[in-house]
């Protein structure tokens, strides 16, 4: 439960997504999270440091073997979640004809 619980805060799973593609500066997660404020990627990246999901290398933030290992759990919610959204657009579609 601890784990979804950190994973539920502000931005943290986002973030978690966005530096499974490899390092990031403090600024390029804020641009690919949708402009969040910056107290929040604050926060949120001193809880999955804490947590150590995450550490700061040379070429910015990153996930650690932990976080690399968590995200290979988490991807496969990546396709499901696409089709979950095609199969609601597609229910609404069919609601307006």
């Amino acid at each position: 439960m601890a784990l979804f619980d950190l994973l539920g805060r502000s931005w943290a799973l986002g973030v978690t997504w966005q530096l499974s593609s490899g390092p990031m500066t403090f600024r390029q997660i804020q641009v690919s999270c949708e402009q969040m404020s910056p107290t929040i990627l604050n926060r949120g990246i001193k809880e999955l440091m804490s947590s150590g999901l995450v550490r700061r290398g040379d070429q910015g933030y990153q996930l650690t073997a932990k976080g690399v290992e968590l995200f290979g759990h988490l991807k496969p919610l990546g396709a499901w979640s696409q089709r979950w959204v095609d199969d609601l657009s597609a229910t609404r579609s069919d609601d307006q004809v």
